[in-house]
């Protein structure tokens, strides 16, 4: 039986370990991002190499193995069902329902999950824009073009966050920025890396900060 401290260690691990370009995950960086110390860590490292979750030596890297990486794609499914079902059904706005489906997530039952994804219509993405993980494991790729790497006179459409903070999804959405906004780039600022854009035919300022974050198509 998986707990769900374990439930945690595995998402983070998975998350964590998305486009590293090689580098291996420490116990440090864990620890940083679960907010805990860098010993708790290593030991439930222990525990979840032991139940074969996770290869890992002390002083090196931290990578899923198949069994682990099971157990993380259902708990990511759920997550992610779950906020979709927030936004679509309960009337949550995407900067309400991460904390929510923090809790939810962990829920055991299969059948509920199934049936969720049915009622949902099967979603490919989340309000987020990030990938629902299907039932048989499959996952659709990320969405890896930010606003910040397009350049000027483009047309696109608003696919996805990087960054699903409450502050920062308050932020652009007062801007305007919403899954499915239409942007066209006017104009890249050298000095600070800000953007002149539209916004579903509006003049808008964008920093830096928001153009890396923001994934369009």
């Amino acid at each position: 039986m998986i707990t769900i401290t374990e439930e945690n260690y595995l998402k983070a691990i998975y998350n964590l370990n998305l486009d590293r370009n090689g580098k291996e995950l420490g116990t440090n960086e864990l620890a940083n991002h679960l907010g805990i110390s860098p010993a708790t860590v290593s030991s439930m490292l222990k525990k979840l190499k032991e139940k074969e979750f996770i290869d890992y030596e002390k002083y090196g890297g931290i990578s899923l193995l198949k069994k682990g990486e099971k157990e993380a794609f259902t708990v990511i499914r759920k997550h992610r069902l779950w906020e979709t079902f927030l936004v679509e059904k309960m009337e949550f706005t995407w900067d309400e329902i991460h904390e929510v489906a923090e809790q939810l997530e962990h829920i055991k039952s299969k059948k509920l999950v199934d049936q969720l994804d049915k009622l949902l219509g099967y979603p490919d993405y989340d309000p987020h824009g990030d990938p629902i993980p299907k039932a048989n494991g499959v996952i659709n790729g990320m969405h890896k073009n930010t606003l910040s790497q397009e350049s000027a006179g483009k047309s696109l459409k608003v696919v996805g966050v990087k960054n699903d903070s409450s502050a920062f999804l308050q932020h652009i959405t007062q801007l305007g920025l919403v899954i499915n906004s239409k942007v066209i780039i006017r104009s890249h600022h050298e000095f600070d890396g800000s953007l002149d854009v539209e916004i579903d035919g509006k003049p808008q300022m964008v920093s830096q900060k928001v153009a890396e974050n923001v994934c369009v198509e």
